[in-house]
């Protein structure tokens, strides 16, 4: 009898295998790694697609792609250039969840206790701070109507806008757009309703990730963030440190400390006295293979 190879042990045939990746998450926020450092990856709009779709590919809130560093300063060699991709293809500028676990991927493969992430939004600095714990410098906030940025020149504190109980937000910008609405109670929104038309408002050219918070006292805020391309996400770090921006610049609270609460968990902002903002939380590994190969 001719003994059948198992098509789980078959590199070719049955089954094509493309680039290898890593699939993680902080808090729930999960990605699709790929190392392109070594060997350029460039996938097109319909593989990255593909690829986050969760029925049809890996699956992901978004897909990640190392490069080699673009640039360096006189004072600091960045670690490598990370590009983040959304899954409906489009590049956007920073993730705070994201840049926690390429951070820890970094911080284990230099065996160094911070690294230095060159993104589209800028340098970001990584420190590990506890066993898969990591702590990252996530910038200033942009709070001029240009940087968010709006349709048109306005105050960035009270944007007059609404839907449904989310009334007047505040925009601002920390790598990607943000607008942050404060209710009374954050489980009578549901932000599915609601989320998608503010997303979109014509105030934003560009759309933007809408948060519904809620201060439960003055170090303590609970979110919910409407993330472009159009999905209610089960936590946000930008969104967070854009709701620690929102509450002081509104003058709810005047803690420099403060844990945001979201549906997946908890992370840490602090908000430095230069206004750089610092975002920590957890990081986990899902598993890792082989993207699939779009014929």
């Amino acid at each position: 009898m001719i003994q059948k190879v198992p098509f789980s042990e078959k590199d070719t045939g049955i089954i094509r295998r493309g680039r290898p990746f890593v699939k993680m998450h902080g808090l729930r926020n999960d990605f699709i790694i790929v190392d392109g450092r070594r060997q350029p990856y460039t996938p097109t709009t319909e593989e990255v697609v593909r690829f986050c779709d969760r029925r049809e590919g890996v699956g992901g809130d978004e897909l990640l792609i190392i490069d080699p560093p673009r640039h360096a300063t006189a004072t600091v060699t960045p670690y490598a250039f990370v590009r983040i991709f959304n899954p409906d293809g489009r590049e956007v500028e920073a993730c705070g969840n994201a840049t926690r676990c390429v951070g820890w991927l970094f911080l284990q493969e230099s065996n160094d206790n911070e690294v230095v992430i060159e993104t589209l939004g800028g340098l970001l600095g990584c420190r590990r701070v506890g066993e898969k714990q990591v702590a990252v410098e996530m910038g200033k906030l942009r709070t001029g109507w240009q940087d968010i940025p709006l349709a048109h020149e306005m105050d960035t504190l009270h944007l007059g806008i609404s839907a449904g109980p989310l009334q007047n937000p505040v925009g601002m910008n920390i790598g990607n757009p943000h607008a942050v609405f404060f209710v009374d109670d954050l489980d009578a929104v549901d932000l599915t309703i609601y989320g998608p038309q503010l997303q979109k408002h014509p105030l934003f050219p560009e759309e933007a990730n809408i948060g519904a918070a809620q201060l439960i006292d003055p170090k303590t805020i609970t979110l919910s963030v409407w993330e472009r391309p159009g999905a209610l996400t089960t936590a946000c770090g930008t969104g967070a440190c854009a709701a620690v921006g929102a509450a002081h610049r509104l003058g709810l609270t005047v803690e420099k400390q403060m844990t945001v609460i979201m549906p997946a968990g908890s992370i840490e902002v602090e908000l430095k006295e230069d206004g750089l903002l610092v975002m920590t939380g957890p990081v986990k590994i899902c598993y890792s293979g082989y993207l699939p190969v779009i014929d």
